[in-house]
């Protein structure tokens, strides 16, 4: 536990939504358990294993000490979740306040966005902040697209969650998003986020399952932009070994020519080879063009394991 005291000794205050400690990526030997993120004003300590009660109260008092120094005068707020494998195949967590407040409604920061999170319920919430540079990846594409054009690109946004893609392609001069995903609560989050950022126009919410709304899906097409960000697995609804085939598949048509795919998968057993060999026997028609690093904070022992977020264009 010594590397994520010895972070939390050095972390400054955040002013956007990110990581500060990464235990997951397997560089800190003995802390393979422990994430911490700032969705500001509140710190989350997520654990994927059991922690006991006293491991909570030494970290509780290295938090505690170290806001003292960079916040004076300003209450600490902090939660705590645990997700450990059992809680994790049953797709629950367990989440307590561990002092302090958490605001509601609860909104934070990237790169200028707004985007509404929701930190006491789900292990999903409302931000995945491993995707920060996929969000930057495409808020630059979008704006370089309208440079080059002078139009504004169209973008579909399969499994798009709270729909940050779309604010940030939006925020970038893209014309027309058309957001995906079969989570109504998701979904509706994603028009609040819109909301927040001021884009009353541009956006669509189709809250269906993608694998039976093709029609709808392509009637916005051809698009310059496909993005897709699917669940690696979730039963009943995307299991990546079998159903992103289905979606690769659907490419050339929904693409228009020189069109880009942005596809993401973070699945740990399934490295980059997985994407590009399934991309080539499915749509050949589509060249593989770079992975988009991740944030660094994130960086894995072994970078097959960690998020993949690879660009594709279609000839």
């Amino acid at each position: 536990m010594q590397a994520l005291l010895a972070a939390i000794a050095a972390m400054p205050v955040a002013t956007d939504a990110c990581r500060l400690f990464h235990g997951r990526g397997g560089r800190f030997a003995g802390c393979e358990q422990w994430a911490l993120d700032a969705y500001p004003p509140v710190l989350v300590l997520t654990s994927f294993a059991p922690a006991t009660e006293e491991q909570l109260a030494i970290i509780g008092s290295a938090l505690q000490a170290r806001w003292q120094q960079i916040a004076p005068g300003q209450g600490l707020n902090w939660v705590f979740q645990h997700r450990g494998e059992a809680l994790r195949m049953a797709g629950r967590s367990e989440t307590r306040l561990m002092a302090g407040a958490v605001p509601d409604p609860h909104v934070v920061t990237e790169d200028g966005a707004r985007y509404r999170v929701h930190v006491l319920r789900g292990q999903n919430h409302g931000l995945f902040l491993d995707m920060a540079a996929g969000r930057r990846w495409v808020r630059a594409h979008a704006a370089a697209h309208r440079a080059r054009t002078g139009q504004g690109a169209r973008v579909l946004n399969l499994f798009a969650y709270t729909c940050a893609f779309s604010v940030a392609a939006l925020q970038a001069g893209a014309a027309q998003v058309v957001n995906v995903d079969m989570g109504r609560g998701s979904i509706a989050t994603g028009q609040h986020n819109h909301q927040l950022n001021g884009l009353a126009g541009g956006a669509s919410f189709l809250a269906h399952d993608i694998f039976s709304s093709w029609g709808k899906i392509a009637r916005g097409g051809p698009y310059d932009l496909v993005i897709a960000d699917p669940p690696s697995y979730q039963k009943g609804s995307f299991v990546a070994t079998k159903d992103y085939a289905r979606i690769m598949r659907r490419l050339p048509d929904l693409l228009a020519p020189g069109g880009h795919a942005l596809l993401c998968l973070n699945a740990p057993e399934l490295g980059l080879a997985f994407l590009r060999e399934q991309m080539q026997a499915c749509a050949p028609a589509l060249d593989f063009v770079a992975r988009v690093d991740n944030p660094p904070v994130f960086a894995d022992v072994d970078e097959q394991r960690s998020l993949k977020v690879l660009v594709f264009k279609r000839d």
